[in-house]
């Protein structure tokens, strides 16, 4: 099967067929979730909780996202990469916000960006798909804002933040972003949002009516527990299996069971 594009993102959700995502952020494990067929992986800025171990999303710099979606792209023959655009790569202008996006193309070899917010960042999303470079919008709970949302809040909650979301996610459309992520909303609202638009969207904690779902890598593995969304549901235990893997390595070295002679040389 060839690489998936926006064209079949959208033939996706014309069909009615689920989307799947889950993000990377280095080769080894990128090479699985491709070879396991899923239809698109997202080179997160979720890397500075999970992979550097920060307290958020805020700290991580342009240049570390490039260095991780290059291992991604190096490893997928299938799924679609997505470059996530770190805070300050794209909120001071148009012109940082289309120049970073092109350097996940062009230095990274991503095929699209994922971009946070709603309303306010629809001129920047405009001005990159002018300059060809495919972007996935992000709306409701946008980690990036943690500070002015107050927190990791579900959001939606009142008649006036349903229908700014409703007015976003219209106003991404318009500007030509081929897919909207959904996050941490009400599941009716995501609905809502849903059958409202032309273009699929990608649900987290956003409930089943989404056109598609994703998940962290490591949430879902179990690799990561310092905290676990409600919306997180662990297909593996990861960490666990390590811990005895590495376990049984260390008994066998201290009791001279390994290396044996099947390992060792003539």
């Amino acid at each position: 099967m060839g690489k998936v594009t926006v064209n079949d993102f959208w033939k996706k959700k014309v069909e009615g067929k689920k989307i799947t995502m889950l993000t990377a952020y280095d080769y080894p494990f990128a090479r699985i979730v491709d070879e396991a067929g899923v239809d698109a992986i997202l080179v997160g800025d979720s890397l500075a909780m999970v992979v550097q171990g920060l307290e958020n999303t805020l700290p991580v710099s342009m240049d570390e996202m490039l260095y991780h979606t290059k291992m991604v792209s190096r490893a997928v023959q299938r799924a679609m990469v997505i470059g996530d655009m770190p805070f300050m790569s794209y909120q001071a202008s148009v012109e940082d916000a289309v120049r970073n996006a092109g350097r996940f193309l062009k230095e990274a070899g991503a095929e699209a960006v994922k971009i946070e917010g709603g309303a306010e960042v629809v001129e920047k999303v405009y001005a990159m798909v002018r300059s060809d470079i495919p972007v996935m919008a992000h709306i409701g709970l946008t980690p990036q804002a943690i500070h002015r949302m107050g927190g990791y809040k579900v959001q939606g909650r009142t008649e006036e933040a349903r229908r700014r979301l409703l007015e976003d996610a219209k106003a991404l459309q318009d500007a030509g972003a081929f897919c909207i992520i959904l996050e941490a909303i009400p599941l009716d609202l995501a609905r809502q949002i849903t059958e409202s638009l032309n273009i699929p969207t990608i649900g987290i904690g956003a409930g089943p009516h989404c056109d598609g779902q994703v998940l962290v890598l490591h949430d879902l593995l179990g690799l990561f527990e310092r905290f676990v969304p409600k919306f997180v549901k662990r297909y593996a235990d990861l960490k666990q299996d390590a811990i005895r893997a590495i376990g049984e390595f260390k008994r066998e070295v201290e009791e001279g069971v390994f290396p044996s002679e099947e390992h060792s040389f003539r």
